[in-house]
């Protein structure tokens, strides 16, 4: 016999599940998550948007308390890796090439999937018609061992520019870099939603790389989700429900952009509600069925070895730091 209360929680969550999208007796199929707890980061870019659209479908998985950890800082890039690393976060999506520095800093976290690709574009003066321009140029960045300068870093490293003496870093916030690049004070910035729909409207330099469409960073993802390695280890259930969940909020993300922007305002950050409807429409959400993330992972941990970055060999990395197993049962599962 089970108690009333139970049998309401029960049919609360197979009706969730039902209006989500997910079959009834797939909940019936596998355990229930074991901790009702989830933690993830607040990161700010609006390409994480699936992250907040998964609210609701984290709870239909059965987690009850759902908390968005940090701020724009200290939950994105290597500090989010770190946060993570320490047990501040369980499970969250994050950028590749960061994450990536933080396995080569032997973090205790694990790598469990791909999101989606081309979420930066890097807009540019006249002076730069080309990546191999950069060299010699002033390139604005929020700050050394930012998101920025992790993924410029492999960019210049791909045209054989050492991004440590060919490349002057201006230490800059975004608002007074896209201010900068339009007085032509600064020679590139490399932009995240919602910054280049802004730069485009208001005629703001030109696209020089725009990673959703250009090779090779077209190929690879920008964000993955990552867990916090104990947690992982100790709620394999909880972990992969959590996995499914921004999956499935990546299709939705892709299918209807206006309740990914409202998601995203409700739990996120103030935003442009056109700006970002646009970004969230250009991205590639759908790519995390047809891509690779260990090839996002060899190929940053390629790019970054070259910059110096990091020191360890990209199968090490791998071997150490990734796990697709619900991946890979997810892709069978959640078949488009």
């Amino acid at each position: 016999m089970i108690s009333r209360r139970k049998f309401v929680q029960d049919m609360a969550l197979a009706s969730a599940a039902g209006a989500l999208g997910f079959s009834p007796s797939l909940f019936a199929a596998e355990p229930p998550p074991e901790t009702t707890r989830l933690r993830l980061g607040k990161l700010s870019s609006l390409c994480v948007s699936p992250q907040y659209v998964a609210y609701d479908l984290l709870r239909a998985e059965g987690f009850t308390d759902i908390q968005y950890v940090g701020d724009r800082l200290s939950s994105s890039g290597l500090p989010g890796a770190r946060a993570m690393a320490a047990g501040q976060l369980d499970v969250s999506m994050n950028f590749a090439a960061p994450l990536v520095i933080g396995l080569d800093e032997n973090l205790p976290i694990v790598l469990l999937g791909g999101v989606h690709a081309g979420c930066f574009e890097l807009f540019a003066t006249d002076k730069v018609r080309s990546i191999g321009d950069l060299k010699g140029k002033t390139v604005a960045i929020p700050g050394l061992g930012s998101n920025p300068h992790f993924f410029l870093a492999s960019i210049a490293t791909s045209v054989g520019i050492d991004p440590a003496r060919d490349i002057n870093w201006a230490i800059q916030p975004a608002a007074e870099s896209k201010k900068l690049l339009a007085e032509g004070r600064i020679d590139a910035f490399l932009a995240f939603p919602p910054d280049p729909q802004e730069l485009r409207e208001k005629r703001i330099g030109r696209v020089i790389l725009n990673t959703a469409v250009d090779r090779p960073w077209a190929q690879y993802f920008c964000c993955l989700v990552a867990a916090n390695r104990d947690f992982a280890r100790k709620h394999p259930a909880a972990t992969r429900r959590a996995l499914r969940a921004i999956l499935k909020a990546s299709d939705i993300c892709a299918s209807d952009p206006a309740r990914a922007v409202s998601a995203y305002l409700k739990l996120a950050y103030p935003a442009n509600a056109e700006y970002a409807r646009q970004a969230i429409a250009e991205l590639p959400y759908r790519r995390w069925r047809e891509y690779n993330p260990e090839e996002t992972v060899r190929f940053y941990a390629l790019r970054l070895r070259e910059a110096n970055m990091v020191k360890l060999a990209p199968q090490k990395l791998i071997a150490q730091g990734t796990d697709w197993r619900f991946l890979n049962e997810l892709k069978k599962e959640l078949k488009a």
